[in-house]
């Protein structure tokens, strides 16, 4: 950390996973060892390679419940991606206990806006494809094939006028903004699955350079849906799921049988904050942001994204971050790792943990939450800093599903139990499709 910069504390957290909203339900999913995996209802999944993820329940998750009353109408041109980031911005404010335009407004904000900056990880968000469906239906050449010319005459005119706000991904982070009245610092990043942790890292250096005294900073991304999941299966990252299977173990993360991931929907939001403004107002405080890392791999074949062979680039993000915390790697106690059970992205995390802690990497604790949440893309990485912050805070690590023979790769993510744990720092990374890893130290706060 650079000297004379304020320390950065997270004091509130919304995740928005398959468990539903808020940490609550997610901490005890976690640590009771159930999981959130479950047929996909929304669309017919049939011809995909696996027909279940971890999806978010109809019963814990509106829309229209969540947005201040003003901010209602907006919901008709909010995709999915930008419901679960609202939802998860709602949940990270009332977690922080500040006020903000969209908790009351009238009311004079805890932050002022202008010293308030937002920073969240966005997918590239895939058009619903029953709207597109009809308004292809009407650009049909008389045998049935897609003419251009009627897409554009005839086609296009068939999709409402504001439908491209719904799919542009800075559209997760206006929409925030708006609702909360955040004028500070902005911006979107979409790296896959490691762009909420690079936000974080961006809000991180926001504050540290005096520019905003808050941040709303995370990520959020639905790919349960008919694009998501076709190019997840291009990729060939999914696991193999039967028809008629639960899917509840089919992620194994580190495990040398592993064959692939399970989608999930979700993310989260943190507030990082400043010490002074935290401790000058009496804030909880979960965990302090100590140090951040980011390295880029060489990753030819963004769709394949094999990355069996960048555990150098990815120990390089790890060494970063803990360089930025001025901590030794004997000074971490857990690691939330992206743990997908993706065999490449396994192998080269696992050869990154080796490099970085030696001997230490096979009883290093690993917290893994892809068996239980799925993989949520562009929220994947802020997710697991939502579970990373409330590891810390509550001295204790969930349980592991699934995996057994893990020392096979030289690291300890076995199955187990939930269980206390003295915790002074935790790390959190996650490495993403085109090979971007992000890593956060997150340090116990006293």
């Amino acid at each position: 950390m650079r000297h004379g910069a304020p320390r950065t504390f997270v004091t509130g957290i919304g995740p928005v996973s398959g468990f539903g909203l808020g940490i609550d339900p997610l901490w005890k999913g976690l640590c009771d060892g159930v999981s959130a995996i479950r047929p996909i209802t929304a669309f017919d999944a049939s011809g995909f390679v696996t027909s279940v993820a971890a999806t978010i329940l109809p019963e814990h998750f509106d829309i229209r419940s969540i947005v201040p009353k003003s901010h209602r109408k907006a919901t008709k041109v909010m995709a999915r991606d930008i419901e679960i980031a609202v939802a998860a911005a709602h949940t990270a404010v009332h977690s922080a206990g500040l006020t903000t335009k969209g908790t009351a407004e009238g009311v004079p904000p805890t932050i002022p806006p202008d010293r308030f900056g937002c920073h969240i990880g966005a997918g590239l968000i895939p058009a619903d494809a029953d709207e597109l469906a009809c308004a292809m239906f009407t650009s049909r050449t008389p045998d049935g094939k897609f003419d251009p010319e009627a897409w554009g005459r005839t086609g296009m005119p068939n999709l409402t006028p504001l439908w491209l706000l719904k799919y542009l991904p800075n559209m997760l982070a206006c929409h925030v903004t708006i609702i909360h009245d955040c004028q500070g610092p902005s911006n979107t990043i979409t790296c896959a699955e490691a762009s909420g942790g690079l936000s974080i890292g961006e809000s991180l250096r926001v504050i540290r350079r005096g520019d905003a005294t808050a941040c709303l900073s995370g990520g959020a991304e639905s790919k349960v849906n008919y694009m998501g999941m076709l190019r997840q299966t291009f990729a060939q990252r999914l696991a193999r799921v039967p028809a008629g299977a639960s899917g509840t173990e089919a992620v194994l993360p580190f495990d040398p049988t592993a064959c692939g991931t399970v989608l999930g929907e979700g993310g989260g939001m943190l507030i990082l904050e400043t010490e002074a403004s935290a401790t000058g107002r009496g804030a909880r405080t979960f965990a302090e942001i100590a140090g951040f890392g980011a390295s880029q791999c060489c990753c030819i074949d963004t769709v394949g994204g094999d990355l069996s062979g960048a555990g150098e680039d990815i120990a390089a993000a790890l060494e970063c971050a803990l360089d930025d915390a001025q901590v030794r790697p004997e000074a971490i106690d857990a690691v939330v790792p992206f743990g997908s059970g993706i065999p490449s992205i396994d192998a080269a995390e696992a050869d990154a943990l080796r490099r970085v802690f030696g001997a230490r990497a096979g009883s290093l604790p690993l917290v893994t939450i892809a068996p239980q949440a799925g993989i949520c893309g562009a929220g994947a990485s802020a997710l697991a800093a939502c579970v990373g912050a409330k590891c810390v805070a509550e001295q204790k690590l969930p349980a592991r599903l699934n995996t057994k023979g893990s020392k096979a790769l030289g690291v300890d993510a076995d199955a187990r139990a939930a269980c206390a744990a003295q915790l002074r720092c935790v790390v959190v990374m996650t490495s993403g499709m085109g090979g971007q890893t992000a890593a956060i130290v997150m340090r116990r706060v006293p």
